[in-house]
């Protein structure tokens, strides 16, 4: 967009930078937000002097509070849990006073050698030399004084308020303490922190007040406790009452644990069991032979005892009924036989079965057992899978596969013909793929439901609507501002309406209509006294179009005459809000009426000026040459949201041997649109 203005230069602010300064730092003691502090000053130099004076001022509050939780409490651990820039800037002050008050102790120089940074190398130092002199711990030696002299020390002593010790007037601190920066207050010495503790290995050391302790790392282990020397003792549950033994048994303590013992001691024949009861032993079990040879065992209550038993058969043989011998008995006999529903045939004292299809003769057990023909023929029954049954074996298969006539093999199953996806379904080898139409996508849950996709919601969203965008089921549209645009034919971007093409303005006969983004504006520009209008009196105004007052003076007007402003223009320009604003926007051009040559004494030099209307500083004006001819450019600067109007009043100055013979006036109307299309 191209137009004719001019600038002037930024009027003397009238706050100085020191009441900038001192307003920041007011606000930084109110710990206000630094980088959003209300302006007192447009200018830019003051809001930074506002900024930077008040974090200075939070900066050094902060530093102050860690300087103090090292002095106060000797460490810095309460810091450790949070992460915060104000806790981080605490904790680094914190540490490095740390440094300066152990240098000091250790009698070290209180300028740090180490490569530490610049800031916390004098906060170290300053904590060094801020120590008073007696502040190891120790009570300074006393000489021996005169009688007028310990006079005057006691009234030193109860002057100073001293919390622990005082010696000729100054304070001291007892043994494991040490005096604060105030010179009265002791402190207790963390000897954990600066090493001069005692504790050997394997035991760490725990400060306390005035002195410290140590104690053992690694605990005692169960049924063991620490004790009070540092020393692990065994725990005499049964004294203490922690074990769990039964109320008929007794705790008996061992070395870290304990054990239960029966109360009651069973007799002669019983064994007591866990519980303590007592439990009869069958000796006939338990005894390698209890009774002579010719003799039964007969197990009783506390004993046994033996009689002499008759004959006895052997496997496969029974006595006859007279007891007087033994006779084969016939397994096969009767319709529960020893074959189990087997074949079978008896032998003399024996017998052996004849197993069906699927099942082998165990000899040893003698008693037909399954052939696993899964596990004897692996691979070589079945296509996929293998189940053993009761004499014979049955195969299956896999998901997405299904059982083919010969029962061995498996073929493909048509998942798909079972509709088991919400939209499109493609059978493939052992499974199936469910796929969704445009617009839609596969839930991640079950993989086979449809989802509507938001295409609103997608990080590219924003840009697919000019204005706002709804979804819909499996799809999208865009709507565009309710007035001043329509929906273009891209069903996306919104183009504006031009009512003054279109005939839709409100604007009456006398007044010229100005299309803008979003709507339209009715302009009408007259003429001040002593100028007349010059050229094209159209009423209607465009982007192209100025409308310029020339001055027309009366006769013997002197004061008309000596006016040095010979023109007056008005024109307007529409601009949108800009969506990206990365660097200055080129927006008007305002040419002078003349060549520029070299110039001489007598040649005028153009100076242009923003005059009026530049709001927030948002636009400037420079010159540069074109085609020999001077050229003021006003660009926009910052960034501007709209709805903003502003009426830019530009001046062209031509200045003769440093004086403004005449100049021209021109009048920018800029209308900000609230969208970016």
């Amino acid at each position: 967009m191209s137009f004719l203005f001019f600038s002037c230069p930024e009027t003397t602010d009238p706050i100085s930078l020191d009441d900038c300064c001192k307003d920041g730092k007011e606000r930084g003691q109110e710990s206000q937000d630094c980088t959003s502090l209300p302006l007192i000053s447009e200018s830019t130099t003051c809001r930074i002097a506002q900024e930077q004076c008040c974090t200075a001022v939070l900066e050094d509050n902060i530093c102050t509070s860690g300087i103090n939780m090292a002095k106060d409490q000797g460490s810095c651990d309460a810091l450790l849990s949070s992460s915060t820039c104000e806790t981080k800037t605490a904790k680094t002050c914190c540490e490095c006073c740390l440094l300066g008050r152990a240098a000091q102790e250790r009698g070290l120089s209180c300028d740090l050698t180490l490569a530490v940074w610049y800031q916390c190398g004098l906060v170290s130092r300053a904590c060094c030399v801020d120590r008073s002199p007696n502040s190891n711990g120790k009570p300074a030696p006393e000489l021996p004084p005169s009688q007028g002299d310990a006079q005057n020390t006691e009234d030193q002593c109860k002057a100073a308020g001293c919390s622990q010790s005082c010696f000729n007037g100054s304070c001291a601190c007892l043994e494991g303490y040490k005096l604060k920066v105030d010179g009265k207050t002791c402190e207790d010495m963390n000897e954990c922190l600066l090493g001069s503790h005692q504790c050997r290995g394997g035991e760490r050391c725990i400060n306390t007040l005035g002195s410290y302790r140590c104690q053992r790392v690694i605990s005692c282990g169960t049924g063991y406790e620490l004790t009070d020397n540092n020393k692990c003792e065994d725990i005499d549950e049964c004294e203490t009452g922690t074990h769990n033994c039964a109320a008929e048994l007794e705790c008996q303590n061992t070395a870290g644990s304990f054990r239960c013992r029966p109360r009651v001691q069973c007799g002669m024949g019983f064994i007591q069991d866990a519980l303590g009861s007592c439990i009869d032993i069958n000796e006939c079990l338990s005894v390698t032979g209890p009774c002579p040879s010719g003799h039964m065992c007969f197990n009783t209550v506390g004993s046994y005892t033996c009689q002499r038993h008759s004959v006895s058969c052997g496997r496969g043989y029974h006595l006859n009924t007279d007891g007087s011998r033994c006779v084969d008995i016939d397994e096969c006999a009767g319709p529960d036989n020893s074959c189990d529903g087997h074949g079978c045939i008896n032998l003399v004292g024996s017998y052996r079965c004849e197993c069906r299809v699927g099942f082998i003769f165990n000899s040893i057990s003698r008693s037909c057992e399954d052939i696993n023909e899964c596990r004897n023929y692996p691979g070589r029954l079945c296509a996929h899978k293998c189940e053993n049954i009761l004499g014979s074996y049955k195969c299956s298969c896999t998901t997405g596969f299904k059982l083919a006539a010969d029962g061995r093999n498996c073929d493909d199953l048509n998942e798909c013909e079972s509709s088991p996806c919400s939209q499109e379904c493609a059978n493939v080898y052992g499974s199936y793929q469910c796929y969704c139409r445009r617009g839609y996508q596969l839930s991640d849950m079950d993989g086979v439901t449809c989802e509507d996709i938001d295409e609103c919601a997608l990080p590219t969203g924003g840009h697919i609507c000019s204005y706002r965008c709804h979804n819909t089921p499996g799809s999208f549209h865009c709507t565009c501002p309710t007035t001043g645009y329509t929906l273009a034919t891209n069903g996306r971007s919104c183009q504006d309406i031009d009512e003054c093409v279109t005939g839709t303005h409100s604007c009456s006969e006398s007044e010229s209509c100005f299309n803008i983004q979003g709507g339209n504006k009715c302009l009408n520009f007259d003429c001040p006294a002593n100028y007349r209008r010059s050229g094209d009196t159209r009423p209607r105004v465009n982007r192209a179009d100025i409308i310029r007052c020339v001055k027309s003076c009366q006769p013997n007007d002197i004061s008309c005459v000596l006016n040095p402003i010979l023109s007056i223009s008005h024109t307007a320009i529409s601009l949108p809000t800009f969506r990206e604003f990365n660097k200055p926007e080129e927006i008007v051009f305002l040419k002078s009426p003349t060549p520029s040559h070299l110039p001489h004494v007598d040649s005028p030099e153009i100076v242009y000026d923003i005059l009026e209307g530049n709001v927030q500083n948002s636009f400037d004006i420079i010159k540069r040459l074109d085609h020999g001819m001077i050229v003021g450019v006003v660009r926009q600067v910052k960034p501007l949201v709209g709805p903003v109007s502003t009426v830019l009043k530009l001046a062209m100055n031509y200045v003769t041997n440093g004086v403004v013979s005449h100049r021209n006036i021109i009048n920018v109307h800029i209308y900000v649109s609230e969208f970016w299309f």
